[in-house]
């Protein structure tokens, strides 16, 4: 067998990375450099966590998650993950931060969980009079993107795959499974894998009813001195509460202070358009963080990272066979955390000729 992996952020590489350890000959072209950086997976960090919120399916399947990586590292010969463990907050009844507890309360796993003073005392770039509560658990931390993506292009080119960057395509025959590169040249294989992000519906426009791209960005900042080394030693967190869908990743060693938001996002369907910061984007997205850190107008913006996601309606991931050609998308940044064990059941899907298997893992309806 024969694989053209269209795309080479997590999902892409990962694919590939289990085909070529199966014995497959596999071809991956990327728009642009690997990594990168206007790709979903091409900021510094992401977040993997075991919480997530009502979803029990996809809180179940981290543990599959983390063996997956487990066995990338291996490959690799480095572990690009940062364990840290990770926070929730809460500043009023029902939200996220809420509704992250309660499902981490429903599947069995335990929370050391604390009052809005308690976590102030531990953490003292909280304000603690904006809480309701706070809880940890130890079983998160933060994935290193540009070190996982050098790593893989480097193990596949070393393995003999085919991996070509700054190679766009076109367009792609599903059921011929051929694929048509910007200067005309036509590849053929006996399957292709779509893992092109918020540039899938310009590569099939009849999925833009399911997959929805919008554009949206993360600031990093500096904070105060005297809160440095209470930001370097801090857990993720995984949402800040309220109403803005916050989350923060910490500066572990080779990165910075990261603040995202969900609420700062608008439909973009051209994912190569409005990737550029507008002026004083930077303090918008800061400022939706107080509260409930405290001081934020202390905190200096360094640099603004535009994003670019598909989302779906119900918030799982996508797959679609057709043809000779399967799609996958996860749904917004959310999907990173699963990108080693989406590789494997994709390719485990390919191999086996019942992509539905994978569909129903990766749906994580169950």
């Amino acid at each position: 067998m024969n694989v053209i992996v269209v795309g080479a952020g997590i999902a892409g590489l990962s694919t590939a990375w289990a085909l070529v350890r199966r014995g497959v000959a596999v071809t991956l072209l990327e728009q642009g450099p690997v990594p990168n950086p206007l790709s979903a997976s091409g900021d510094q960090h992401r977040i993997i966590r075991r919480a997530y919120g009502g979803q029990g399916g996809y809180q179940r399947r981290i543990s599959d998650a983390y063996a997956a990586w487990d066995e990338m590292w291996d490959d690799l010969g480095a572990r690009h993950l940062v364990d840290t463990g990770f926070l929730l907050l809460s500043q009023e009844p029902g939200d996220e931060g809420e509704r992250y507890r309660t499902g981490m309360i429903a599947g069995g796993y335990a929370l050391d969980e604390m009052s809005g003073a308690e976590a102030e005392a531990r953490y003292p770039f909280l304000d603690g009079q904006t809480l309701r509560f706070a809880a940890f658990n130890p079983e998160g931390g933060v994935l290193l993107c540009r070190e996982i993506a050098a790593g893989l292009r480097d193990w596949l080119r070393a393995r003999g795959a085919d991996l070509r960057e700054r190679t766009r395509v076109t367009a792609i025959d599903r059921a011929a499974g051929t694929v048509t590169l910007a200067d005309g040249t036509v590849l053929t294989a006996d399957r292709v894998v779509v893992t092109a992000g918020a540039w899938v519906t310009q590569l099939a426009p009849d999925l833009a009813p399911t997959l929805t791209p919008y554009r949206t960005a993360v600031v990093y900042l500096e904070p105060p001195a005297d809160l440095k080394a209470a930001w370097a030693a801090a857990p993720v967190i995984l949402d800040v509460g309220g109403k803005v869908d916050g989350y923060v990743l910490p500066p572990v060693p080779g990165t910075g202070l990261k603040f995202g938001a969900g609420i700062h996002k608008y439909r973009n369907a051209d994912a190569n358009a409005n990737r550029l910061p507008v002026p004083g984007e930077g303090e918008t997205l800061r400022d939706h963080f107080a509260p409930p850190f405290a001081r934020i107008a202390e905190y200096r913006v360094t640099d603004v990272v535009t994003c670019a996601y598909t989302f779906t309606a119900d918030e799982h991931f996508f797959v679609r066979d057709d043809g000779r050609t399967v799609f996958v998308s996860a749904c917004s940044g959310h999907g990173y955390k699963f990108g080693a064990v989406v590789g494997q059941k994709i390719a485990a899907g390919l191999l086996s000729g019942d992509i539905d298997m994978a569909r129903i893992w990766l749906e994580a309806r169950d």
